[in-house]
């Protein structure tokens, strides 16, 4: 008998797995989705093995199905994540995060002189370089990359 044991995570009935997840951003994805708050089963695995990261993050939402807004935000934290959409125990829809063209709302300005960080002005940002995550914003024009982003919590 073999003395080592493999612990098996539950599949979800329905709901929403994002997969390859990097390791660093598995709990940046919680943070901003609000999932720490959610009522329901939340399954996060972390430094799994994966051939395509070497190693991953995975995050399993039980009755939950993202909108295009979460999806995008999943995708400046963790592009090429997949999402798997799941009802009845089967997969419905597959596809990868994709950075999207325009943001709104959801990442602060990295200009301490931008008119968003002194009014009650939605942020708005247009994606520059995607592969580099560098944004300019709409009202000041400033970059805010990847390394100085910061998530407005709501």
């Amino acid at each position: 008998m073999d003395s080592k044991k493999e612990l098996v995570v539950p599949r979800i009935e329905n709901g929403t797995v994002i997969d390859h997840i990097p390791t660093t951003a598995v709990y940046k994805v919680i943070r901003i989705l609000g999932l720490e708050k959610y009522q329901d089963q939340v399954l996060i695995g972390n430094f799994l093995n994966s051939d395509k990261l070497g190693k991953k993050g995975i995050i399993k939402i039980n009755n939950k199905h993202f909108t295009k807004e979460e999806i995008s935000k999943i995708a400046l934290v963790a592009p090429y994540a997949t999402i798997i959409d799941i009802k009845d125990f089967a997969v419905t829809e597959k596809f990868a995060t994709e950075i999207p063209d325009h943001i709104e709302n959801f990442v602060k300005c990295a200009n301490p002189k931008c008119i968003t960080n002194f009014e009650q002005i939605p942020t708005k940002f247009d994606i520059v370089d995607k592969s580099n995550l560098k944004m300019k914003c709409h009202y000041c024009e400033k970059f805010t990359t990847k390394d100085t982003m910061v998530i407005i919590d709501k």
